[in-house]
């Protein structure tokens, strides 16, 4: 069986058995459109589901993936801004009261991050890990524990992500008037402990 003919067999079984039981959930979402009052921006590793972390029902959470769950500073231009289209849609469309930046362990992106060579041969992976070389330096620049460095750069690019969040005009503003707050977790995929970015800037298991 190839890999497609796997995926609609999983089709089969949630139209045969899940479909039926959620429904109204489909119907009633379909009819009051998505009202979803989280945003949480997580790498696209296949291994880090924020619905199944979160234990949520369609419609609950607006999420956006892309490698090591990195938000870009705010920019214009007329270059492509994916994951900033979507922040832009979750904040002044559907109006999110919070907005989490979820990382994880053992992240590809990262390990290309502090190995560039890891990633020479790819097209665009260099340069989009880019946006987080400040996070790459800082941890260079504390002269940790070999091991450590990549939990650490993980930590220190989530909350990079968070002050890029900060330069969107429109997500400063609501911070700022108290309508919108950002947090920052990490998924370990080894435990499956979640830990929680504290106003200290350490990351605490919830």
């Amino acid at each position: 069986m190839s890999t497609v003919d796997s995926l609609i067999s999983g089709y089969q079984r949630f139209r045969g058995t899940v479909w039926p039981e959620r429904r109204a959930l489909f119907e009633g979402l379909a009819r009051r459109g998505q009202q979803p009052e989280t945003l949480v921006i997580a790498c696209s590793d296949s291994r880090v589901d924020p619905t199944m972390i979160f234990d949520v029902a369609p419609g609950e959470i607006f999420v956006v993936r892309n490698v090591a769950n990195l938000v870009p500073p705010f920019e214009r231009d007329t270059a492509f801004h994916g994951t900033s289209a979507a922040l832009e849609f979750a904040v002044r469309v559907l109006g999110v009261k919070d907005v989490i930046v979820l990382g994880h362990a053992m992240c590809g992106g990262i390990h290309a991050l502090l190995y560039p060579t890891s990633a020479e041969r790819l097209d665009f992976m260099s340069s989009w890990m880019e946006i987080a070389a400040e996070a790459r330096d800082r941890v260079l620049a504390c002269e940790p524990v070999e091991e450590r460095q990549p939990q650490m750069c993980e930590q220190e690019a989530i909350k990079l992500s968070l002050r890029n969040l900060l330069t969107f005009p429109w997500v400063a503003s609501r911070v700022e008037a108290g309508r919108l707050q950002l947090h920052g977790a990490s998924f370990d995929i080894r435990t499956g402990v979640l830990s929680k970015l504290d106003e200290h800037g350490a990351f605490q298991p919830v």
